[in-house]
Formats: structure tokens, C-alpha cells, sequence
């Protein structure tokens, strides 16, 4: 079941900390044994189960307790730039940001000059 990105913050939360119960459940781990296998405190899988705000580093100790670690790609996908960038930045990396720039205005065509 996707989650509703329409939701407000805590419901958002809530969600997640359900997912991590689920998941949690699933394997049989009480809240006390998750807590010490991603070494953090009982109160803080206390916390997430019931949605509230946590550390994002115990979040991922959480999720790698759970070997759920893999997600973060799905969630912040790497960027890769297109063809055309590769082909200009050449084995550099991006360094900055640019602005767009606005075209320059259209130079005047050439004419020969009348001689009379």
C-alpha cells in the first residue's frame, strides 16, 4: 500500500513508525531486542512505532537492524546527469548550480554595403 504524500507531517510519521512495527513483528523481535540489535534506546523504537519525531541516524540504525537499508535508494534516487552532460562535464563532476541564461539578442544580418 502506498503512503498518501498528501498527509500532514505526523500522519506521515505515523505511518512510518506502523510500516516499522509491521516489519518489526514480522521478525519476531520484541521492541527491547530491535532497540539493542540497531543500538538505540527501547523508548526511541517506543517513539517511532508510535510516530513520533526521531534522529534520522537512529532511523537508519533502525532500518539497518531490520536490513530495510537498501530503501534509502528508492527514497533519494542517485542523479544521474543526461548524456549530453556527460559528454560536456567529461569524467568531471558538478560542482554548482547555474542560473538560467537568457538568450542573447539576434546579431544583425550582414548586407553588403552600396557603394553609389
Amino acid at each position: 500500500m502506498m503512503i498518501n504524500t498528501q498527509l500532514a507531517d505526523h500522519s506521515l510519521l505515523q505511518a512510518v513508525g506502523q510500516r516499522i512495527n509491521q516489519q518489526r513483528l514480522q521478525r519476531n523481535l520484541s521492541q527491547a531486542e530491535l532497540a539493542g540489535n540497531s543500538g538505540v534506546s527501547k523508548r526511541t523504537v517506543e517513539r517511532i512505532e508510535a510516530g513520533d519525531s526521531i534522529q534520522l541516524s537512529n532511523f537508519m540504525r533502525i532500518l539497518r537492524a531490520l536490513d530495510l537499508l537498501d530503501g534509502l535508494d528508492l527514497l533519494v534516487p542517485e542523479s544521474l546527469p543526461s548524456p549530453i552532460e556527460q559528454l560536456k562535464l567529461r569524467g568531471r563532476q558538478r560542482q554548482r548550480a547555474s542560473s538560467v541564461r537568457e538568450p542573447e539578442p539576434a546579431a544583425k544580418a550582414w548586407t553588403w554595403k552600396d557603394d553609389s
